[in-house]
């Protein structure tokens, strides 16, 4: 009895979900990849290999060569910079073109602050080209931005996991099983174009991204 439940139940979790991982160096490489207003290399350090996106004024987008993006789970692997004002990195989702999207990106020059002020500012929401950072802090302080519990350490690579539904996204970081940012999204949209968003004066390098959304949500 217990293997025919089973194998009833493992059919189900087929068909409801699908993944995608996206190599991001390879992607890079076929030239699949949709930049806005960056410089992009692909690197190749031997032990692993992955994208690197400029510093440049002004925010930056890479859009996935993805069809539609509804609900569901993005992780992407990322690294920064521990230098103030020079690193923002995250995910962009339902982009609906290069300056309407929402996003959640990491500040990791404000894991480690020593002032407590700035380390709420580690992990932030935001949904253009309505509600930018600037406008949420000035509207509702340390709601749509939080600090992180455990940081991870800020030159090096973490994982950012982000589950979005209908009306809510949570970000998790690394392993961590609570989420360091729960906020209620600021838009109607339910579907778009998704990639990496980096903020103004900063760059990154990603490898991967990977994700799972319900086939229920799709087109």
């Amino acid at each position: 009895m217990y293997k025919l439940i089973i194998l009833l139940a493992l059919p189900h979790f087929i068909f409801a979900q699908k993944q995608k991982e996206f190599n991001l160096f390879d992607l890079q490489i076929q030239g699949k990849l949709q930049t806005i207003n960056r410089e992009i290399m692909a690197i190749d350090e031997g032990s692993y290999q992955f994208m690197q996106l400029a510093e440049s004024k002004g925010e930056g987008l890479v859009w996935l060569p993805l069809k539609n993006f509804k609900n569901g789970e993005i992780e992407i692997e990322m690294r920064g910079k521990d230098l103030l004002q020079r690193s923002f990195i995250g995910v962009a989702f339902h982009g609906q073109n290069d300056s309407t999207f929402e996003a959640v990106y990491c500040r990791p020059f404000n894991f480690f602050a020593t002032d407590s002020v700035r380390r709420i500012h580690s992990v932030q929401y935001i949904s253009h080209p309505v509600f930018t950072w600037k406008k949420l802090r000035e509207m509702r302080n340390a709601v749509f931005e939080k600090q992180l519990i455990n940081p991870p350490y800020p030159n090096g690579w973490f994982t950012m996991r982000l589950v979005i539904d209908e009306k809510t996204v949570k970000a998790y970081i690394n392993q961590d099983k609570n989420p360091a940012l729960a906020v209620d999204r600021l838009t109607d949209r339910q579907d778009g174009k998704l990639g990496i968003f980096v903020g103004d004066g900063g760059g990154g390098d990603f490898k991967k991204i990977t994700i799972v959304e319900d086939k229920k949500n799709k087109k």
